[in-house]
């Protein structure tokens, strides 16, 4: 593959404001946020706590950012927070994070605060885009002086809780398009040259490098084992060019490379990969390997 076979830009050359203008400009809603993803918060209002933290600045009114959390909360409880939607095109991830809401979180609640941010970038929902209008991957922005509002809303909401994060788990997908778009945009916007092309067929977790947590992921993997197919190794042994640190597991160096897995301070971190586009898995069963996910690592956490 060509990694710099690209519609904007010329290859070699880092974009400027004009290409990440034209680059916007091809961009057209394909689904509501709205009614997909606000609307299911808002159902939500008697059983749980809805907290407005922002809203984007591209449209204030068509993109409310919110999170839910669990009432009366007590300090004494470990936090638990979940994040979807940080790629807004990564659906089950968003989808994923209401169904845990709507069924688990109640129960959990018992044992632990949560708070769940659903849909990170609900510009990036609507127009299935992993970067936000800007051209900026909010998941490569979660560090001070954020490019990305997105990123910074977040963090203004976490610094706001009153309370240390205990453990947090990031919902996410790789998806088929990470090949068709979003590389090939990438290596043409910033002018450089992917060699790995290996989309894992199955779920897969990303680990924090500095602190894997062996334990707590391979107590997601049985989990998500029971509701989908774990993504074997490649020829090379690796998950996307990454070496295993154990089966379906990987690990990145969250903080450094600015991820939300990385931005709080929180023993326990993972970030989930479901794979939509398997020939063995379906819309509703990446979003059953999503909850089960966070389940497993919290039920790993309430044997400690």
């Amino acid at each position: 593959m060509d990694q710099q076979a690209y519609a904007i830009g010329v290859k070699g050359q880092k974009w400027g404001g004009a290409e990440k203008a034209q680059w916007f400009n091809a961009q057209k809603i394909k689904r509501s946020y709205q009614e997909e993803v606000v609307s299911k918060i808002l159902g939500l209002k008697d059983r749980f706590e809805l907290a407005q933290y922002g809203s984007l600045s591209y449209d204030v009114e068509r993109y409310p950012l919110f999170a839910v959390k669990s009432l009366n909360w007590d300090m004494s409880k470990p936090t638990i927070l979940v994040t979807g939607g940080v790629h807004g095109y990564e659906t089950s991830g968003v989808q994923g994070a209401i169904r845990f809401i709507e069924t688990q979180a109640a129960d959990y609640a018992k044992h632990f605060n949560i708070v769940v941010a659903p849909c990170i970038s609900p510009w990036g929902y609507e127009t299935i885009n992993r970067w936000n209008p800007n051209a900026v991957d909010p998941n490569r922005s979660f560090y001070q002086d954020s490019p990305a509002e997105e990123s910074a809303a977040l963090m203004t909401l976490l610094a706001g809780l009153g309370a240390e994060v205990f453990a947090h788990i990031d919902l996410h997908e790789t998806t088929d398009t990470d090949n068709s778009e979003f590389r090939p945009a990438l290596a043409a916007r910033d002018a450089v040259e992917h060699t790995n092309w290996n989309i894992p067929d199955g779920f897969y977790l990303v680990g924090d490098t500095i602190n894997p947590q062996d334990a707590f992921q391979t107590a997601m993997i049985k989990s998500v084992e029971q509701v989908t197919h774990i993504a074997p190794a490649d020829e090379s042994g690796k998950l996307i060019g990454v070496e295993l640190a154990q089966f379906g597991v990987i690990n990145y160096a969250t903080k450094a490379l600015g991820l939300c897995a990385g931005v709080t301070d929180a023993k326990y971190v993972t970030t989930t990969e479901v794979y939509p586009d398997s020939p063995l898995a379906d819309d509703e069963n990446c979003i059953l390997a999503q909850v089960a996910a966070i389940t497993g690592g919290l039920d790993y956490l309430l044997t400690l």
